[in-house]
């Protein structure tokens, strides 16, 4: 880490996924940085109403005020308004925990959520919502990669990581191999499915959300619950409308700019890039 203002997102990024908070030395630690430079980044993240020490001398936590701002732009930019019903169709329908991503440029991050059960095992999305999914461990992540080639698949496993940080579950790929497996399936079959992969426990299936115009990706809607209760055959017998589900995002879509905005100027810049190689390889 270079700039101040990159050590301070990092230090955000780091408190974001401990909600209980962590000392100065493990922030250090973990992030490789001095001790007393993380003591004075903290707390001018601590003045600026970001963070707050939990005790005198104790472990530091994050303040509600980031989530604040990052609700009210999603809020601002029209997605729930034009997702949610989707999303709770689907969850109504299913009785299980419905979950849309969307490709923000550089990362896909979860921005919708509809609960479907109502009683018994379920899986609560909170501590996700609103966070950057793992891709190879997460449904979602799994059907994202199938809509890349082989490369880049493994180039973007690469860049984030393939272990999830906190831990994954037991079917989660561990190697390149194994992932691209992975996703040379859900590429074939049109939807990735999984078991104990994302965490312990959970089972999820997912599909890809793709620009009506284009055909180019745009996002991901998964259906995930407890294994013992989304077992493979049932999650499968989800999948007509799971596809339907996700034909009515991409449709939405076009009400507005929100959905799609980052994803226009991704590929101009990819059309650009591609340019500059193509008169590279020419000269």
């Amino acid at each position: 880490m270079s700039s101040a203002l990159e050590k301070g997102l990092g230090v955000i990024s780091f408190l974001a996924e401990r909600p209980e908070g962590a000392s100065v030395s493990e922030i250090a630690k973990a992030l490789d940085l001095p001790p007393s430079g993380v003591h004075r980044l903290l707390k001018e993240l601590e003045t600026l109403g970001y963070t707050r020490q939990s005790r005198e001398h104790g472990d530091y936590m994050l303040t509600l005020k980031l989530a604040t701002n990052g609700l009210a732009f999603l809020a601002r930019t029209g997605i729930p308004d034009l997702s949610q019903p989707i999303l709770d169709r689907l969850a109504h329908s299913t009785k299980e925990l419905i979950r849309m991503a969307l490709f923000d440029g550089e990362e896909l991050v979860w921005v919708g959520v509809s609960q479907g059960a109502t009683a018994g095992l379920r899986y609560d999305p909170d501590a996700e919502h609103g966070q950057i999914v793992h891709l190879a461990s997460a449904s979602g992540g799994q059907a994202w990669l199938s809509g890349l080639s082989d490369d880049d698949a493994v180039a973007s496993v690469m860049r984030q990581g393939l272990e999830r940080p906190g831990g994954a579950g037991v079917s989660a790929p561990k190697g390149v191999a194994e992932l691209l497996q992975i996703v040379q399936t859900a590429r074939a079959q049109g939807y990735a499915q999984n078991t104990s992969s994302f965490m312990l426990g959970m089972a999820a299936i997912a599909v890809l959300i793709r620009h009506p115009d284009t055909d180019e990706p745009i996002g991901t809607v998964s259906i995930a619950g407890p294994s013992a209760r989304a077992t493979p055959e049932l999650l499968h017998s989800f999948l007509p409308e799971l596809r339907q589900a996700s034909k009515d995002l991409a449709e939405a879509s076009l009400a507005g700019r929100s959905f799609t905005r980052w994803y226009d100027e991704t590929m101009g810049r990819r059309q650009a890039q591609s340019r500059t190689g193509e008169g590279r390889d020419r000269s």
